[in-house]
């Protein structure tokens, strides 16, 4: 149980993401939220948007994302003002993605956690690999102005912290800026060879004996997957391991890349990993090769190292500020110094090293020690 937080009798009523839109991180964080807090003693409640116009997905498109919009921004404010009237402790609202509901929050205090401001910023015209539509613009002015009326953003890196400072303007003290790292939202370990080999076979992933690079994450242009194949390219002659994709499945232009560079053949796409299979994939992996543009922390990383897994990542903040001292890091345009690493690594005397710094590092990233930090800042909001 997680001290400091025995003072908060009243419940605190958590704020989670719109199922249809699939944002799986984000439900597992909410998730890991009400987790933490019931282990810790602290009655919460997790609310979220509920599709009652967007159960109509036959509309298709344009259509679809405006009931969705009716679901989000129409019926679920009226359920939240409902909530309100039990005089919850404080608002937690996840993800900042929903930010614009502080607005119909008053007289208690609003907690926002601040994942990342990517789309924020490319709405603004900068270059972070998230271009914003007219109506994505309108959107990412109402998740700021939402961010203005929280009592505290907690952000999940210092790279997000120092985001948010430039373009959240703050009044009168409000909102505070503080970082909160996130916890590992399963209990990611280094697994007996044979326990991790076992479950791969189970799932019928690779052969058996099969070495392989993995990388975790999705298409979007951010994640950088074209520069995955292509680092994996330069090392086809050198090394003959298979390169495992899990997350989302390859677009056709991904795996049109794939087949261009020779690869194709040696891929292995593992859609939709459970936290089960991921974690034998990391235990069984070369390395995880982790080449993303931006990220608000890269989970991923300390996911990996976890698990004993070498990581090969960007050298930009967040990613270095999670990968600490146990990650390789290239800049991003140098995929021959990301290959050079690789092929380095399918040596067991030099991934050895790197393995035990992995354990090392992924220390910072217990859950427990993330809730109790959400508990120190829960209370020094709503003391009794």
């Amino acid at each position: 149980m997680v001290p400091l937080l025995h003072a908060i009798k009243a419940m605190v009523l958590l704020i989670g993401n719109y199922p249809p839109d699939r944002q799986q991180s984000m439900h597992r964080f909410a998730l890991m939220m009400l987790d933490g807090l019931t282990a810790a003693g602290v009655p919460a409640e997790l609310i979220q948007p509920q599709p009652f116009f967007g159960r109509f997905r036959y509309a298709g498109g344009f259509v679809a994302k405006w009931l969705a919009y009716i679901d989000k921004f129409v019926l679920f404010p009226q359920r939240l003002r409902s909530k309100l009237k039990a005089a919850p402790a404080l608002v937690h609202i996840c993800d900042h993605s929903n930010a614009m509901y502080a607005q119909h929050i008053r007289g208690v205090p609003v907690v926002s956690t601040c994942h990342d401001l990517l789309a924020v910023r490319g709405a603004l015209g900068e270059q972070t690999d998230c271009p914003a539509s007219s109506t994505g613009k309108l959107l990412q002015r109402w998740i700021i102005s939402g961010l203005e009326e929280a009592a505290v953003i907690s952000c999940v890196s210092q790279a997000t912290l120092e985001d948010a400072r430039r373009l959240v303007t703050c009044r009168d003290g409000k909102p505070k800026l503080a970082v909160i790292l996130l916890g590992l939202n399963y209990p990611y370990r280094e697994l007996p060879p044979h326990e991790a080999r076992a479950r791969l076979a189970e799932h019928s992933v690779l052969a058996p004996g099969i070495s392989f690079v993995l990388h975790v994450g999705s298409n979007l242009q951010r994640k950088n997957r074209e520069g995955v194949l292509r680092i994996f390219a330069r090392c086809k002659d050198q090394w003959n391991g298979s390169l495992v994709f899990a997350g989302e499945p390859l677009s056709d232009a991904l795996r049109a890349l794939g087949r261009q560079l020779g690869v194709l053949d040696r891929v292995v796409e593992v859609p939709h990993a459970t936290s089960e299979l991921l974690e034998a994939l990391y235990n069984c992996a070369t390395v995880l090769l982790f080449p993303s543009t931006f990220e608000g922390f890269g989970w991923p990383i300390a996911e990996a190292h976890a698990c004993g897994c070498p990581v090969i990542c960007t050298d930009r903040e967040p990613m270095t500020e999670v990968a600490g001292n146990a990650g390789l890091t290239h800049d991003v345009e140098d995929e021959a110094g990301f290959a050079a690493d690789l092929l380095r690594l399918t040596n067991r005397a030099e991934r050895e090293p790197w393995s035990a710094k992995a354990l090392e590092n992924a220390k910072r990233f217990s859950s427990v020690r993330m809730i109790a930090k959400y508990c120190e800042l829960y209370r020094s909001l709503a003391p009794v």
